[in-house]
């Protein structure tokens, strides 16, 4: 029998291996590519979850808010968290009033030109966004002195145009001529289109909201929200700040927002947030959903940033 010259024979063998070398990265992208799938499903199925459960806790704590007020097991509205255990899952519950933030539809003009001053606006800029914001909140085309409407809105190459209505929700700010990407972070923590109140609730109101009202400085704040934390403890009844004067309401709205941080497998955690509108009144339907969002790290980020 002829046997193969050594040179042949050498060249078979690193064919050989070049095919099963091949080969096995081609098993190995394989199953690379499955268990990414798989994980992928997992984590699909994972947040499936955390979400029925983080709308499950937003519908219990809305059921809370019905309990006689004053009342020991009564969740209150101050944005404190509350753990909460459903299906073998710990759920981190808050709820807020939407009166503790400045409503940008109904708020008074200086609290406006005090937000934007306290986000880092010039007294001029200020003076602009408050009427820029007016502009784009009326029903006619006339240009306020600062403000900006059509043509204003076209020579800067925006494709936005006043929608001279009032805002229909918070992030619909950003389309506002001179609102800044990041004044517009700063502040998206403490605006709201749902409390309708001209003032800000001083009972429920984050440090930054409090330092955005005129007149009112760090000096007299913090003071102010180490008292407000003792009576909360004690359950006294909250101080009042005098310091705020017309730009302090210490009434409730009738809008609150539920968040619901669902920490699951794998340290996944899924947060949810719902904004409704409480309507007692109405047996049929006491509450309206009027928003309903995730929550991302940005906006952890900012809202940890505003205190």
């Amino acid at each position: 029998m002829r046997t193969a010259p050594r040179g042949q024979r050498g060249v078979a063998l690193i064919l050989v291996i070049w095919v099963v070398t091949l080969l096995l990265v081609i098993a190995g992208s394989f199953l690379y590519a499955m268990r990414t799938e798989a994980q992928a499903a997992r984590n699909a199925s994972l947040i499936a979850r955390g979400d029925a459960i983080a709308q499950a806790a937003v519908s219990r704590a809305l059921i809370e808010l019905f309990k006689p007020p004053g009342g020991p097991d009564v969740w209150p509205r101050d944005g404190m968290p509350r753990e909460w255990g459903f299906e073998g899952v710990v759920v981190q519950v808050r709820v807020s009033d939407e009166s503790a933030k400045i409503d940008i539809n109904t708020a008074n003009n200086e609290l406006l030109k005090g937000l934007f001053r306290f986000a880092g606006a010039s007294e001029e800029e200020a003076a602009s966004l408050l009427d820029a914001i007016l502009d784009w909140r009326d029903q006619d085309s006339l240009k306020r002195p600062y403000g900006a409407e059509e043509p204003e809105y076209a020579q800067a190459g925006l494709k936005s145009r006043p929608a001279n209505r009032p805002f229909q929700s918070a992030e619909e700010l950003q389309l506002v001529l001179g609102v800044r990407p990041e004044l517009y972070q700063r502040i998206a923590p403490m605006i709201t289109v749902f409390s309708r109140q001209s003032g800000v609730n001083v009972h429920l109101a984050s440090r930054s909201v409090l330092l955005a009202i005129p007149g009112v400085t760090a000096e007299l704040v913090d003071p102010f929200l180490a008292e407000r934390d003792a009576a909360r403890a004690e359950k006294r009844i909250p101080p009042i700040l005098p310091a705020a004067g017309a730009y302090a309401t210490y009434a409730q709205s009738s809008a609150i927002t539920v968040r619901a941080d669902v920490r699951l497998d794998e340290g996944i955690t899924v947060s949810r947030e719902a904004v409704a509108m409480i309507t007692p009144q109405y047996a049929r339907r006491p509450y309206t959903f009027l928003a309903w969002r995730e929550v991302s790290r940005d906006q952890d980020a900012r809202r940890a940033a505003d205190g």
